[in-house]
């Protein structure tokens, strides 16, 4: 998806928070575009979840300086409010009240008026799959249903950004894979998704990453970009007998950069790959393990990751 003749809905430029001598957001900067699905992609306490409230307009910056949808995120966060639907990471909506009981809430805390709230509440049920499930108590659906729930709450006034917050936290692989194909179809209607995540899969479905860590971004482009550009080292891998075992062995050995398990292979980080690979044969060969395949792939975005992490 081609993004760059598309104008800015989101414009960050060294933005900057700190709790007390804590710099939970350290001189951050991008662009988000019309339609792009932007991601964000950390571990825990990156610093993901303070920029989206400061977007959102939940958290003032200490320094710098943020527009979303034209907006100053400093003067101008009751604007902001009014134009993006956000998802927070825990589930937000009222538990004990039905799927459509949930609706009507929510469009009456946008302001919508009768019609167009029964048109808009058609559309999320449609789009969510939700038609035959409004007397349902919200409580009864299963999380993926009630994510899906979430998501067509925050669109229900039509916003043209939408801001989630690991939305796919705790759901199953299948129903994260649903959730997906929804935030594509908005994005094709030209909703900017800007979407944090934690989860390798879900990084790939979006047109492009930051990936952060303790408060700065360490590496920005698409999926490939990122894989084929921010990542000097080669990487091995690895299938053996007792791959636990070797992993312990091998991440003794100065050669490699990294040793991470995949399933039940190694992926082996390193700046000299032939004199790795020999290295592998010889240390599992001396403590009687066999290699079965050992090759140079790709690196993976788990692999750019968690390199580019160790190295700050």
């Amino acid at each position: 998806m081609q993004t760059n003749d598309r104008e800015v809905t989101v414009s960050v430029e060294d933005l900057t928070r700190v709790f007390g001598t804590f710099v939970a957001v350290d001189r951050v900067s991008f662009e988000v575009r019309k339609g792009e699905i932007f991601g964000f992609l950390g571990p825990n306490g990156a610093g993901k979840t303070t920029t989206i409230k400061i977007l959102c307009g939940l958290l003032k910056p200490s320094s710098g300086k943020a527009s979303v949808g034209g907006y100053d995120v400093a003067t101008q966060p009751e604007e902001i409010k009014e134009n993006i639907g956000y998802m927070s990471q825990r589930f937000s909506l009222y538990e004990d009240l039905t799927v459509q009981e949930n609706l009507e809430f929510f469009g009456g805390v946008y302001g919508l008026d009768p019609a167009k709230q029964q048109e808009r509440e058609r559309w999320v049920l449609e789009m969510a799959g939700l038609s035959g499930m409004t007397r349902n108590r919200t409580r009864e659906l299963p999380l993926g249903w009630k994510q899906r729930l979430a998501l067509g709450c925050a669109v229900l006034h039509e916003p043209p950004i939408l801001f989630l917050d690991e939305p796919t936290s705790g759901v199953d692989p299948v129903s994260r894979r649903g959730f997906w194909d929804l935030i594509n179809t908005l994005a094709i209607q030209g909703v900017t998704v800007f979407v944090t995540t934690h989860y390798m899969d879900e990084a790939e479905y979006c047109n492009r990453l930051a990936l952060m860590n303790r408060g700065k971004i360490i590496a920005l482009g698409t999926p490939d970009e990122l894989k084929s550009n921010w990542m000097k080292e080669a990487v091995l891998d690895l299938e053996c007998d007792d791959f636990m075992r070797a992993a312990e062995l091998l991440r003794d050995e100065e050669i490699f950069k990294e040793t991470a398990i995949f399933g039940q292979l190694l992926h082996l980080v390193t700046s000299d790959p032939e004199s790795a690979a020999r290295r592998v044969r010889e240390v599992l060969g001396n403590a009687g393990i066999s290699v079965v395949r050992m090759e140079e792939i790709r690196p993976s975005l788990e692999d750019v990751f968690v390199t580019l992490t160790a190295e700050e």
